[in-house]
């Protein structure tokens, strides 16, 4: 790893920017798609990047951004009790990271891996992406062509990209699809010479909602185990044990608060992006401060009116045409999990946990308890943890 003390003021500027670049694509894809303002995405990313580095003593190079884990979820429960109080559930989920910090605080990391094995977090991450696929190929059929076009620009730029543009296969496939659009004539350009150069984010206020906690809390398992598998890949790539100091208890809270800051603010969820890990696995800087620039600049491209009003213009089937990809993607990484924990479905314990939470979530299921309602990823995610509890495992041969 490169001594990062030598990079000057500029350098550590123009470094921050791409890895902000890296993570931009992903950041505003996921308010795009949920009904929420990139604007508010990219503020909240950058504010609760600057947080998380605050919590761990400014010692851990990560950067946050809007997590995927979270899109089903919140467009279903926007449906249900509206974006103020699905905005409720998403603070409470900030309120889980901080109670699994305090566990892992106390019990230990292993106490966590008890309570959420691979069992069940390898089929409710499938589900996080198997349940989007119908959005996406609805978005992509509005014009296929311009799907493709976008899918394809992807999948080249993930297989055969380059340095630093190998890390931006979503944001290339946006800025290839969105020139294609403009070429075709799909793209309308005046909500971007209406808008003013500086205009603040379009910020939402919470409404408290107990049936949208209840529906959200569960879908917070996922990310959380996800958290403590990018902290230990950033230990790899960084050379330090950030376990330790300043501690999975601190990086866990700071993500918590980020979150519930984020969803203050009409904000989404966000969670430590792997993609910008591997941006500094690339480029040997794991500087945190020059993550903190990153973030600075998100908060700034967040005031920029024309952004924002850019970004909403991208047809939805340039965003359908990624999300094809993305959301297989997601579900693949549920398989991968399962395989890489060499979990034996032929195991009826196991083959009993993984189908219900995937016929549960995938089937819509819901149960409702006078006004509450808990159902699909929230209601599969902690049938699976209780299945995991209570059936007891098979004796060895």
């Amino acid at each position: 790893m490169n001594n990062n003390k030598t990079l000057g003021p500029v350098q550590k500027t123009i470094v921050g920017v791409q890895f902000l670049f890296v993570a931009f694509g992903a950041t505003v894809l996921v308010p795009l798609l949920v009904g929420m303002d990139p604007s508010v995405a990219l503020f909240t990313a950058g504010v609760g990047t600057l947080i998380f580095h605050l919590v761990t003593k400014g010692k851990v190079p990560i950067f946050l951004g809007s997590s995927f884990a979270f899109i089903a979820p919140i467009i279903k429960a926007t449906e249900l009790y509206g974006l103020p109080g699905t905005l409720s559930g998403l603070i409470a989920v900030g309120a889980v990271y901080g109670i699994m910090s305090a566990l892992v605080r106390f019990r230990g990391v292993s106490f966590i891996s008890r309570l959420f094995p691979p069992v069940v977090v390898g089929p409710v991450i499938m589900l996080i992406g198997l349940s989007l696929a119908s959005t996406g190929v609805d978005m992509a059929k509005e014009n296929w062509l311009l799907a493709i076009i976008s899918l394809l620009t992807t999948i080249v730029v993930s297989l055969f990209g380059k340095g630093l543009l190998r890390l931006i296969p979503i944001f290339s496939g946006i800025v290839v699809g969105y020139i294609a659009a403009t070429i075709m004539g799909l793209v309308d350009f005046q909500p971007v010479a209406d808008a003013s150069w500086l205009a603040l984010p379009a910020f939402v206020r919470p409404e408290f909602s107990w049936e949208a906690i209840i529906f959200m809390i569960p879908v917070a398992i996922a990310p959380v185990i996800e958290h403590i598998g990018d902290v230990y890949a950033i230990n790899e790539v960084a050379g330090k044990d950030f376990v330790k100091d300043p501690g999975l208890h601190r990086t866990m809270l700071g993500d918590g608060l980020a979150c519930m800051v984020s969803a203050f603010i009409g904000g989404p969820p966000v969670t430590t992006y792997s993609e910008v890990t591997g941006a500094i696995s690339l480029t040997k800087i794991a500087d945190p401060a020059v993550i903190r620039i990153a973030a600075i600049t998100g908060i700034l491209f967040s005031v920029l009116g024309k952004v924002s009003a850019i970004l909403k213009t991208i047809p939805s089937a340039v965003l359908g045409g990624i999300m094809l990809l993305l959301f297989g993607t997601i579900a693949s990484v549920g398989i991968n999990s399962l395989i890489k924990n060499k979990i034996d479905m032929g195991d009826t314990r196991n083959l009993v946990i993984a189908s219900l939470i995937l016929t549960l979530g995938i089937g819509g299921a819901e149960l409702t308890f006078g006004d509450f309602t808990i159902g699909g990823i929230g209601l599969a995610a902690l049938v699976g943890v209780i299945l995991n509890l209570i059936i007891p495992k098979s004796k060895a041969k």
